[in-house]
């Protein structure tokens, strides 16, 4: 098990720069993915080695094939036993996924299996438990099927907002499995989170938007489908707001 008395923080980095970004603030492990707007899915191939190359903190990879539900295909499952098979090869030290049954339950045959796929690497179960159906059922099926670690807001929107549950689930998992918060957690309330869960690893995200370097802007035209981005910024992880964090959980 992974386990430990280190306080950690994880940042869920949306680029290779974000992961920079993140390292530079002195963050204990990245989180990486695409598609940030969608919950994130898997990154690409090319950012995934180009992290492994620059970074020097943990990086864990997102398996996830698109965004919507946690249901997939059998395609969409065989997309990511590659995805886990490219990340492992490309040295990543963990993966990230959830899968559920359509009644809310886990899937407990894929999960074992990517689980038993993905070692030796360390494993998350990711926010899919949030929309679980039952979470204290979910909590003994995902440590049953071997994972190191579950990512959660407490069912809630934000972590904030879910500290009872997550607070309950780190006593029953009684050392068995790592209860990560995650969602919203921001300088502003990571030690209530800390003070009221107990939980000794973190995950936040801290980006600030950043201006792009274009000269000419041909505005009106938008490349994505989500409403109030600007084409010409962009979502990037700061160090400094990583430093005020890591300030703070050095007090714990």
């Amino acid at each position: 098990m992974l386990l430990m008395n280190k306080t950690i923080l994880e940042i869920c980095a949306n680029s290779v720069e974000s992961g920079l970004k993140a390292q530079q603030g002195g963050a204990h492990r990245v989180e990486l993915c695409d598609n940030i707007n969608e919950g994130g899915t898997t990154p690409s191939y090319g950012t995934i080695s180009r992290a492994r190359k620059l970074l020097e903190i943990d990086l864990n990879i997102i398996i996830r094939p698109r965004g919507g539900d946690f249901i997939y295909s059998d395609d969409e499952f065989d997309i990511m036993c590659t995805d886990i098979k490219i990340a492992k090869e490309l040295g990543a030290d963990g993966v990230v996924f959830g899968i559920l049954m359509n009644d809310g339950s886990i899937d407990i045959g894929r999960t074992k299996y990517l689980v038993n796929l993905a070692r030796p690497l360390n494993v998350t179960f990711h926010r899919a438990f949030d929309v679980c159906n039952d979470p204290f059922k979910a909590l003994e099926d995902i440590i049953e099927c071997g994972c190191d670690r579950l990512l959660t807001s407490g069912q809630a929107n934000k972590a904030i907002d879910g500290l009872d549950l997550i607070k309950d689930l780190i006593d029953r998992a009684n050392k068995r499995i790592i209860i990560m918060p995650g969602s919203g957690i921001d300088e502003s309330n990571i030690e209530e989170v800390y003070k009221k869960t107990g939980a000794k690893e973190f995950h936040a995200s801290l980006r600030v938007p950043v201006k792009s370097n274009m000269k000419f802007k041909r505005e009106g035209v938008n490349m994505g489908g989500t409403k109030g981005m600007s084409e010409f910024e962009r979502m990037v992880t700061n160090p400094e707001r990583v430093k005020k964090i890591i300030e703070i959980i050095n007090r714990f």
